[in-house]
């Protein structure tokens, strides 16, 4: 079975997207659980999940998908919750998929950009001998015992995606799972239509090659480099940070207008102020570097709304004098407010 080579620190890395764990909540409201009790201790809220700029670790996610699923009634879970995509869940991929060329570089536009998605898996394309191709999927050995919603999860996502790029024809010639047989293997047959076959050394979709040729009629050259555009920007912003700061960056993106001290911010994560101090340093920051990142960012998009003053900007940041939110955003980036506001305009 494929893995990703990872060690602790990789997997305590805030660079994943909540876009799963959020359906997960979605769906359990749906189902009528509470999901609560899923995220405590966490330092994470279901608010926070539906947040875009959300990044949490890979172990969070895990973490998370543990205490959920025993929660959620019936096998197949991954099933009901990947089964349920669309394209619009998959935002600005999926619409650079959708205006490709052919259905060949949607499938490569989708691996050069999955991590935009915040996938727990990792996702590879294989050729084989006898005219198929493989789509793999893996992941690290600290989630072995969540592979059958993972898997399920993936690729019912995988197959609602090419329904809508390549139409309802779409099947794939086969399924391999690299775990046991699932007591609820007939909601396998009936999403899939294709040869199942478990106990496998890998878990892949296998698809005839000829469908990479099939052309999209959506295929909008303009449209499809804006939206590249869009992508590489997207996965540009998954910067490597660490659990402690990227629940620092959560508290104080929510908070920013009352300009919260670093006390303030460590009471709210149950940490002594000493303690958030030394597990920054520990992640190669520290309160004032992250306050400012965050800051800086929500400047930027504010001062694209040319309705708001720069001072309401700065008030907006927790400036209470104009003056002093000017020198601030100067030393943060070299520019002064207004000549950032013209350039972005």
């Amino acid at each position: 079975m494929q893995r990703i080579s990872g060690n602790g620190e990789r997997l305590a890395i805030a660079d994943v997207p909540t876009n799963m764990l959020c359906g997960l909540v979605l769906l359990a409201a749906e189902l009528q659980v509470d999901s609560d009790s899923w995220l405590a201790g966490l330092r994470l809220s279901p608010e926070q999940l539906a947040d875009p700029s959300t990044r949490i670790s890979w172990r969070q996610a895990v973490d998370t998908l543990r205490r959920a699923l025993p929660t959620l009634p019936g096998d197949g879970i991954g099933l009901m919750l990947g089964g349920s995509q669309n394209g619009g869940n998959f935002g600005l991929l999926g619409l650079a998929m959708k205006t490709a060329r052919t259905f060949g570089d949607a499938v490569r536009i989708g691996l050069e950009y999955q991590r935009s998605l915040g996938p727990l898996m990792t996702l590879t394309l294989e050729d084989s001998h006898d005219g198929s191709l493989a789509i793999v999927a893996s992941t690290p050995d600290a989630a072995d015992d969540l592979l059958p919603f993972l898997c399920e999860e993936m690729f019912a996502s995988l197959l609602m995606l090419a329904h809508e790029l390549a139409g309802e024809g779409f099947r794939p010639l086969r399924m391999e799972f690299g775990y046991p047989q699932p007591a609820c293997v007939d909601r396998y047959r009936a999403l899939f239509r294709c040869d199942l076959a478990f106990a496998q050394s890998r878990h892949a979709m296998l698809l005839d090659a000829r469908w990479m040729q099939l052309p999209f009629s959506s295929y909008n050259p303009v449209t499809s480099q804006q939206a590249l555009s869009l992508c590489q920007a997207q996965l540009s912003t998954l910067a490597a940070r660490g659990e402690v700061t990227a629940a620092v960056e959560r508290q104080l993106r929510q908070r920013l207008r009352d300009n919260p001290s670093m006390s303030e911010i460590a009471n709210t994560l149950h940490l002594g102020e000493r303690t958030l101090r030394r597990q920054l340093a520990e992640e190669g920051t520290s309160f004032s570097q992250v306050h400012d990142r965050v800051r800086t960012e929500q400047a930027l998009e504010l001062l694209q709304d040319t309705g708001l003053t720069i001072a309401a900007v700065g008030w907006l940041l927790g400036f209470h004098d104009a003056r002093e939110f000017r020198r601030a955003f100067k030393r943060w980036t070299g520019q002064t407010p207004s000549e950032t506001r013209l350039r972005l305009a």
